[in-house]
């Protein structure tokens, strides 16, 4: 089968099941905006020479196949979902991350009192352009769960969380960065 199924042609597409709706669908801009996050992490990704950071991306992409998947299921659908096998975002993914998020402040050296300017490094500069991905597809998300109040409040909070962590991780690089530059000069 071609991946040019012309099925879209009409601006419609298909959820998980078949059903379809409008490509302007809430939920098509949901796992949309969610899919651009992906696609931005794996940029962020490729960049990065620090193996801490790229562990947390990977794991990060993983999981939002997990979301994706949720959020393009009509509700109606989930039991079958969960019945094919598939998985909601849980209340442990959001906790790994703040976990994550636990470690990396330790540091107090990642505490900003001010704006952080994006761009002191290219990974830096892609996990900020993560971040305000994750942002938009939270605030898209929120669009989705004002129509179906049975909607899983564990997406919400992982993107959240996740927002969170993408800018410490920006910031961790950037201090990694500056370090290191430091250590050179000193050299």
């Amino acid at each position: 089968m071609s991946i040019a199924t012309k099925t879209g042609d009409t601006g419609e597409t298909s959820l998980m099941y078949g059903r379809r709706v409008s490509k302007t669908d809430a939920r098509v801009e949901a796992y949309g905006c969610v899919d651009e996050l992906n696609a931005a992490l794996g940029v962020a990704r490729v960049l990065s020479s620090d193996s801490f950071v790229a562990e947390q991306i990977y794991t990060v992409q993983q999981e939002l196949i997990v979301v994706m998947g949720e959020l393009a299921t009509a509700f109606e659908d989930l039991q079958r979902y969960l019945r094919d096998g598939f998985r909601l975002t849980t209340a442990e993914m959001v906790n790994r991350l703040t976990a994550a998020i636990d470690a990396l402040e330790q540091d107090k050296l990642l505490h900003y009192k001010g704006w952080a300017i994006p761009g002191s490094t290219a990974l830096a500069a892609a996990l900020d352009v993560a971040r305000t991905t994750c942002r938009r597809a939270e605030r898209r998300v929120a669009s989705v769960r004002e129509s179906n109040p049975a909607f899983n409040n564990e997406i919400l909070r992982y993107l959240n969380r996740l927002s969170d962590l993408c800018w410490l991780l920006a910031r961790y690089v950037e201090h990694r960065n500056e370090l290191r530059a430091d250590s050179e000069t000193k050299s």
